[in-house]
């Protein structure tokens, strides 16, 4: 005969979906536009024990459902929420163009968005000022999404940053595509001449990743990350912040991050804020390295980095970003998400 259960057992809680936060353009999905300083539940526009990804991007956000459905809302000027037309929309709302196709994964950019099918199709909406939609030919703007036709292998993760969008094939092989990096590039690498992948606006291999393979793409403000197989990460773009752990201003190709700034283990997962980078290591260790001055490190750092950079000349030697340099959290040994 099975014990009785004790009555101080613990009973399980539904699992419910709360925001909070800047909300100018209703992308917090309550249905109005007020900044929110404490959480707020959200009413049930799907089962909240069923949503597999959240993000989020200039002022819109998107959720994916374990039944791959997506949902949106917020900022819409550009067509960026694929409903078809340019309107604020302030509940989270199905995107009935995708109804039937299963999404992955949705990469949310200032004023773009990425979708990633779980049949390994990448589609896109929103601005396309930059090429960030990756439809060289494309209208300005694109409000339904569109099939990136020049992705012709199975993708299996993609980015968003500021103007620029990533992909990564199951090759192994790193796609980038939109402009936003050129303009940084050019400034701060001068007479140096900008490889393809930084001004195109179509995908376009990034170049200095043959040896490797990747099996994730990252993406901040204007900088760029890949995660190999192998447990290496490399990045590219504007190192403003120290995001990048490196003495450069700007790095025009991928640069591996050496393994002794992660104690000399190999990294298992990687994730991207605007200016900053965490990384988890196989045995659980999380790193926090880039801009600090609003607390996103979890810890606190000898100098802001990348502010005394900012009053100096960065195309001059040696007057680039402090260096970010990762350091451990051992309070998130273990985490399962960041």
């Amino acid at each position: 005969m099975e014990p009785e259960p004790h009555s101080s057992e613990a009973v399980p809680t539904a699992a419910a979906l709360f925001a909070w936060g800047a909300n100018s353009y209703g992308q917090l999905g309550l249905g109005h536009k007020e900044d929110v300083l404490s959480a707020q539940q959200l009413s049930d526009f799907c089962k909240s024990g069923c949503i597999k990804r959240i993000t989020g991007g200039g002022g819109h956000s998107a959720v994916v459902t374990d039944e791959g459905s997506l949902f949106v809302c917020g900022l819409n000027k550009d067509g960026q929420l694929g409903l078809g037309h340019t309107e604020e929309v302030l509940y989270f709302t199905p995107c009935k163009s995708l109804l039937g196709c299963a999404i992955q994964q949705v990469a949310c950019g200032w004023d773009f968005t990425i979708i990633l099918t779980e049949n390994g199709q990448v589609l896109s909406c929103g601005s396309n000022s930059f090429g960030q939609l990756g439809v060289p030919h494309g209208p300005r703007r694109c409000v339904i999404p569109q099939a990136i036709e020049l992705l012709r292998e199975k993708v299996v993760s993609i980015a968003a940053g500021l103007r620029h969008a990533l992909a990564a094939t199951a090759s192994g092989t790193v796609f980038q595509w939109g402009t936003g990096l050129a303009s940084s590039g050019r400034r701060l690498c001068p007479g140096q001449t900008l490889p393809l992948f930084l001004t195109a606006k179509e995908p376009s291999t990034v170049t200095g990743l043959e040896n490797s393979q990747a099996v994730c793409v990252l993406a901040g403000s204007d900088h760029s990350a890949s995660l190999t197989d192998a447990g290496e990460l490399y990045v590219w773009g504007s190192n403003k912040h120290g995001q990048l752990a490196s003495q450069a201003a700007f790095l025009l190709l991928p640069q591996r991050i050496e393994a002794r700034c992660f104690q000399n283990e190999k990294i298992a997962a990687v994730w991207s804020g605007w200016t900053h980078l965490v990384a988890q290591t196989v045995t659980g260790k999380v790193f926090t390295w880039g801009r600090a001055d609003y607390g996103q490190l979890g810890r606190t750092v000898e100098t802001r980095e990348g502010w005394e950079s900012e009053k100096q000349d960065p195309s001059l030697p040696g007057s680039g970003p402090q260096k970010g340099t990762p350091s451990c959290l051992p309070c998130l040994t273990g985490a399962t998400e960041v």
